[in-house]
């Protein structure tokens, strides 16, 4: 283990806050098992006392440590899925504390895929030798609560600066958005619900297991009135979330260019985000003109990498708006457009 490792193990020991790479986004990490270190993610992010956190773990030999009544379901995904970006919602075991359920009876657990964070949360384990809920690690998005998730160390030093004790620097994360989360809380033979979409999607999970995935929108989905009291809290779920400061909006391509010729004319600020083929050059054009345009892959997968390191440059320039082409509207396109349309929602305050 480096000595870098050591001391970040040392810090979690310790009550201390430890930024750490994920395969989605960078993370605010403190020993999930401890109340006060626990409540200083909340200071540092400003975060609500009652949105819950995602308990990163570092294997799924750990998951009795955290969760109770686990269906053979959860398993199943384990086996399928971990490590890797799926969230699972899961009945908390006892001893979990309060702080990082947000009060609730039900834990997030997963297994995060980064080969950094997967060796200290494991050193981590090793060295947390305390009966009950242990070697788990509670890390929600290291920025500021609302706001654009960091996908590189740099990211978290603007966002966060001397909050955190230590960085470790990961380079940037390959997947871009967070995890999908499945809520798994409801007992036998009721469906997995679909939280949060992320990389893992429901007909990814249907075809390892053979289960049907219980998407929003439908009549017995979280989001219709008969099953709000029953659907945990997660995190990512409010209206406006992942937010620039910048007011954005979300266009048709073919409202783009209006919407530019307007700005231009006008002798307002833009920065137009929109979509080209991946072996495109990613970069603003040298340009003094008040609108400029910041080119995202074409595809699903490319366009989530470079989302927020994306939304973090376009609002960095000062502009008076942003606008981004709405995506598609199909089944691999869902997490970004659950992004895109948050981020619009919070934009601006």
């Amino acid at each position: 283990m480096s000595a870098e490792l050591a001391e970040a193990v040392r810090l979690l020991q310790a009550g201390k806050l430890v930024a750490l790479p994920t395969e989605t986004v960078y993370g605010l990490a403190a020993d999930a098992a401890n109340p006060a270190a626990v409540a200083r993610i909340f200071a540092a992010k400003g975060r609500p006392a009652d949105h819950p956190l995602i308990v990163h773990l570092p294997g799924a030999g750990w998951l009795e440590r955290w969760a109770r009544e686990i269906p053979p379901l959860a398993w199943e995904l384990a086996e399928a899925f971990w490590p890797g970006p799926l969230t699972l919602i899961l009945k908390r075991a006892p001893g979990v504390p309060d702080a990082v359920t947000g009060g609730q009876d039900t834990v997030g657990v997963r297994v995060p895929a980064h080969p950094l964070t997967l060796e200290l949360l494991r050193a981590f384990a090793a060295a947390d030798n305390k009966a009950g809920p242990a070697g788990g690690l509670a890390a929600p998005s290291a920025n500021r609560f609302g706001r654009i998730s960091p996908t590189s160390a740099e990211h978290v030093r603007d966002e966060l600066g001397d909050a955190v004790d230590l960085i470790l620097d990961g380079g940037a994360c390959p997947v871009g958005i967070e995890s999908t989360i499945l809520d798994l809380s409801r007992g036998a033979g009721a469906l997995p619900r679909l939280l949060r979409p992320g990389r893992i999607t429901p007909e990814m999970i249907t075809r390892a297991t053979g289960v049907k995935v219980e998407l929003p929108g439908s009549p017995d989905s979280p989001d219709s009135p008969a099953q709000a009291t029953d659907t945990p809290r997660v995190s990512g779920s409010l209206d406006a979330h992942y937010a620039p400061r910048t007011p954005l909006r979300l266009l048709a391509p073919a409202d783009l260019d209006a919407a530019a010729t307007a700005a231009s004319t006008e002798g307002r600020s833009l920065v137009v985000m929109r979509r080209q083929p991946a072996r495109s050059v990613l970069a603003f054009p040298a340009t003094a003109a008040r609108v400029q345009t910041r080119w995202l892959p074409a595809d699903a997968e490319g366009f989530a990498r470079a989302l927020y390191a994306a939304l973090r440059e376009a609002d960095a320039l000062g502009a008076e708006q942003i606008v981004c082409e709405a995506v598609p509207e199909s089944a691999d396109w869902a997490a970004v457009a659950d992004r895109l349309r948050r981020a619009a929602c919070g934009a601006g305050a």
